[in-house]
């Protein structure tokens, strides 16, 4: 994935040099473990990122995994954010790309 930000000048001549330091070996390998930072310290912010992928049809185990909290706690939190529950595949077409993925996965 590719993504653009900007930033304020300043910043930007301090990302620019990272890698010049000796930490990092470029400034996208100091920006993911940034982020991976972050997340780590910020729970919230885990959690409400879980929320919205579970709305993009993350299924609730992977969102859980994000989210860093059991199976059933994801469910009471999403039930307590106003989000219905997904249970199962709703067509065929869901069922059939399951079953494709899943075939996929025991050939790797």
């Amino acid at each position: 994935m590719t993504l653009t930000i900007e930033f304020p000048e300043q910043l930007n001549a301090e990302l620019e040099v990272i890698p010049k330091t000796g930490y990092y070996t470029s400034t996208s390998e100091f920006l993911k473990d940034a982020m991976k930072t972050i997340l780590a310290a910020r729970k919230d912010l885990r959690v409400s990122i879980a929320i919205e992928l579970y709305k993009k049809d993350y299924s609730l185990g992977r969102v859980a995994e994000i989210a860093d909290i059991d199976y059933e706690a994801m469910k009471e939190l999403l039930v307590k954010s106003g989000i219905e529950i997904q249970r199962g595949t709703e067509t065929v077409e869901e069922l059939e790309n399951g079953a494709r993925m899943l075939r996929e996965f025991r050939m790797k």
